[in-house]
């Protein structure tokens, strides 16, 4: 019995880091997106000179400092919760969530290099990119059966269901691509 509650801790977590890995790398096109709109491209270049006579130490400061403000928001966000304002809140915090994890892409594209010479970090580094992929061969079994589910007999519900579920995703990226 507990074995089994501390697996199922251990898939949640798994899901919540992938969720958290799947946001980082489809919100790096988007932001690709938005320095074409604006001139992020000239402040990312600014922003690497200015990085390139930095310490690494110093250097880890301006990885920091962009997500700071962005507390603020956060916080609004389950000020909104805790007032049972439900869609603000849900929007605020999505909102914050999403600005605040391309924020740090955006700033880790341009500091990674500096970062990775002291020791520390490139440990962490490592280190989470150890855990991702575990994580990832802990939650690739349940994708797997989700799979089987959708191509078994197809007479239950939950088969059914989540046909749906993909036909439906089929339809949007059809319409993003056409």
């Amino acid at each position: 019995m507990l074995r089994r509650l501390v697996q199922a801790v251990w898939v949640f977590l798994a899901i919540v880091f992938l969720i958290e890995a799947w946001l980082w790398d489809h919100l790096e096109p988007i932001v690709a997106r938005v320095v074409a709109l604006i001139p992020l491209k000239t402040i990312k270049h600014w922003l690497a000179e200015r990085v390139d006579a930095l310490s690494p130490a110093m250097t880890l400061i301006v990885f920091i400092v962009p997500v700071i403000p962005l507390f603020p928001l956060k916080v609004a966000g389950l000020w909104l919760l805790a007032h049972k304002y439900w869609f603000s809140a849900t929007l605020t915090i999505l909102f914050a969530k999403l600005l605040s994890v391309g924020i740090t892409a955006f700033v880790f594209d341009v500091t990674k290099s500096k970062l990775l010479q002291m020791n520390w970090f490139e440990w962490l580094y490592e280190f989470i990119l150890t855990v991702r992929a575990r994580a990832k061969a802990l939650v690739d079994p349940l994708k797997a059966k989700i799979k089987a589910t959708l191509q078994g007999d197809g007479s239950g519900w939950s088969a059914r269901t989540l046909r749906l579920i993909q036909r439906f995703r089929k339809s949007v990226r059809e319409a993003r691509s056409g």
